[in-house]
């Protein structure tokens, strides 16, 4: 019988269950959301449930893809799921109008956003400045177009001076190649894959960068409300623990990562998604920032300047402090935080 015993500690030492579970045996079952469709830069969030890091910390996770960060938000407060993976700029201005409702950021992912705008060279727009009078195509709920504003102040247009055309979320990359619009926004690291997958020269691909312009957004985060972070801390924690894990996995063999990506949908195309998420680590997720500090902590200067350039633009009721919109004491110590350097 003791042999028996040893064998199964032994085997689910190998499988990454041996971490004993943080709420002390006690199971904890959230619901979480994504952004938008798995992809290849969401695959930690499954990485940590296949691989059992989740459970390891006592806890019952279900992953459902998204529709945009700012119909994952609404979802979240509104009880649909228990946290989740969004825009922590439509987090911010969702707090700012739903008084009573407010999430909180508890780990920032993507350290610098890949928010842009796309054009192809025959459009002939080779400055931000040249969109005026354009039509720009994206979704509703699309983030980067949500935060148009801020992108065309800071170039010199007025918000109004270009028109937007709305359309499903599949059909954007194909609207632009196709010529019904003159340019996208979107995730840089989606738009440029998806344009290149569809056979379009990636030198005739022109990406106006957010970031480039001097804006110092930051994008998405994971997040809860308020509420689960005061009942349930030592459960988010682990959520935390789990994650950070799973996103070392993840930077250590992003093929094995993008393989779990494609159990979940069969369809997906390794090669490609493999080239979405190397592309997202190098420029989003592992910044000098990040390098220097560990995953998930923010510059408080930095996510006040962004606070208030949010609140003029989208003219919103309230200005938030920015340490009521993000806060750090549910993530793991910054030695556990410090990635691998690819």
């Amino acid at each position: 019988m003791f042999a028996a015993v040893l064998a199964v500690v032994v085997l689910a030492a190998g499988l990454g269950f041996a971490q004993p579970p943080a709420s002390s045996g006690r199971q904890t079952t959230w619901k979480f959301t994504l952004d938008f469709i798995v992809q290849g830069p969401q695959a930690p969030f499954l990485v940590a449930l296949e691989k059992g890091y989740y459970a390891a910390e006592g806890l019952n996770i279900t992953v459902d893809r998204g529709f945009g960060s700012a119909d994952a938000v609404t979802k979240i407060a509104g009880g649909a799921y228990n946290l989740g993976y969004a825009d922590i700029n439509s987090m911010i201005e969702f707090n700012a109008r739903n008084p009573g409702r407010e999430l909180v950021a508890i780990a920032i992912l993507l350290n610098e956003p890949p928010f842009s705008i796309i054009t192809l060279r025959r459009e002939g727009i080779t400055r931000p400045i040249e969109l005026y009078g354009k039509k720009l195509g994206a979704p509703a709920g699309d983030a980067p177009r949500r935060l148009w504003p801020l992108f065309a102040r800071a170039v010199g247009m007025h918000p109004a001076s270009v028109e937007w055309i709305t359309m499903d979320v599949p059909l954007r990359e194909p609207m632009l190649v196709r010529g019904d619009v003159n340019a996208i926004s979107g995730f840089y690291f989606t738009s440029f894959i998806n344009l290149k997958a569809a056979r379009v020269d990636p030198a005739d691909i022109i990406a106006f960068m957010y970031n480039d312009q001097g804006l110092p957004l930051y994008g998405n985060a994971i997040m809860a409300p308020a509420t689960l972070l005061e009942k349930e801390p030592e459960a988010v924690r682990g959520f935390l623990r789990a994650f950070t894990r799973a996103l070392k996995d993840t930077i250590n063999n992003p093929s094995e990562a993008v393989a779990i990506v494609k159990r979940r949908d069969p369809l997906l195309r390794e090669d490609v998604e493999l080239e979405r998420l190397q592309l997202a680590l190098r420029h989003n997720i592992l910044t000098s920032d990040v390098k220097s500090h560990g995953f998930g902590v923010i510059k408080g200067e930095r996510m006040s300047r962004s606070v208030d350039l949010l609140t003029e633009a989208f003219a919103l009721p309230v200005k938030p402090r920015w340490q009521q919109v993000f806060t750090d004491k549910f993530l793991p110590p910054k030695a556990e935080r410090m990635l691998p350097v690819r």
